[in-house]
């Protein structure tokens, strides 16, 4: 079922922080992760959808049903919290069951549908542990399990994953991307993690200062994205402030890059973006875009490598898997990205 947001504006009391102007709309079946930093207003988001805070303006669709209004429990929404939020004095079974219990479901029905939930998520055989006796992990399979079984019209996930290890994380990003998609259920998926967002979500959306400044899909929001925060928030960056003076060549403080044609007006203020991965270790062939300089730091990941390469005035950060020494550069004109500075 969609979930969409109309205008909603909401602060918090005696105080100028809260969500502005959101228009905002997520399909049936849809993953939309939403990112930003602390206080950007993305758990605020969350909590006007769950019922939890209730928007000062505009209107929350689930559906063609408006739910701006409506208490917590009448918008059948399945939450999943940071924290699980497990009853330790019921079992796996007990704990999933109990959003049934609340809607007065018989109780064989709902230990047969609880019990059925849980094989969904992979915990057949724990249906009579204690909470306390799972890891995190399978906590969170029991979360999952109880946000589902009463089939919700949409799921809202509170930073699920951010309480793993960082072991669990990837096995429990994928789980929860297979459930969603195996449920078809539209979601919000609140994170702090940039990874998760973009290797889960159909889109994401990036909040500042409690408002929508992109809502793209993943890879176009890390190829394009639309200003300079969301670039130098997103991923890995360099970030150099140039202006054009031909339709492909940019000035930058450490010289010229020729760009694709871009466009632009002549003398026009730009901020240039190029990912790391796409700094190319050594001269190219075609002499284009080639710079020479010495690293001044070098970090070994294992498969990766992050090194500065000091230009001039400036540093490039790059990303390779080469071991050798590096002394030169080059940048393909394709993988520059021209941004225009904000007012």
């Amino acid at each position: 079922m969609s979930l969409t947001l109309e205008n909603v504006n909401f602060t918090y009391p005696g105080t100028t922080s809260g969500v502005f102007d959101i228009n905002l709309s997520i399909g049936d079946g849809e993953l939309l992760a939403v990112i930003g930093s602390s206080g950007s207003g993305k758990t605020t988001l969350l909590k006007l959808i769950a019922g939890f805070e209730t928007a000062d303006r505009g209107r929350i669709l689930l559906g063609s049903d408006d739910i701006t209004q409506l208490p917590v429990r009448n918008r059948q929404l399945g939450v999943v919290f940071q924290t699980y939020a497990l009853f330790p004095h019921m079992t796996a079974w007990q704990n999933v069951a109990y959003p049934l219990k609340i809607r007065k479901v018989p109780s064989e029905t709902r230990e047969r549908k609880a019990v059925e939930a849980l094989e969904r998520v992979g915990l057949q055989g724990f249906e009579n542990r204690m909470p306390q006796t799972l890891s995190g992990g399978q906590q969170q399979r029991v979360a999952l399990a109880r946000a589902l079984v009463f089939a919700p019209r949409a799921l809202l996930l509170d930073e699920p994953l951010s309480a793993l290890d960082a072991s669990l994380r990837g096995s429990m990003r994928d789980e929860i991307q297979r459930l969603q998609r195996e449920f078809s259920i539209s979601t919000v998926h609140i994170t702090h993690d940039q990874e998760e967002a973009l290797s889960m979500a159909d889109r994401v959306a990036v909040m500042e200062a409690g408002r929508l400044v992109q809502v793209a899909t993943p890879r176009e929001l890390y190829d394009h994205p639309a200003t300079r925060s969301v670039a130098a928030f997103v991923g890995e960056a360099n970030l150099w402030d140039g202006k054009t003076v031909a339709h492909d060549t940019v000035e930058l403080p450490f010289g010229r890059l020729t760009t694709e044609p871009h466009g632009l007006s002549t003398g026009q203020p730009v901020t240039v973006l190029v990912r790391p991965e796409n700094i190319g270790i050594g001269k190219a062939t075609d002499g284009i875009n080639a710079l020479t300089g010495a690293v001044v730091r070098d970090r070994f990941l294992g498969a990766i490598r992050r090194f500065d390469l000091s230009v001039g005035p400036s540093l490039v950060l790059g990303q390779t898997g080469i071991r050798g020494p590096i002394d030169s550069i080059n940048i393909r004109p394709e993988h520059v990205r021209l941004l225009p500075i904000q007012p």
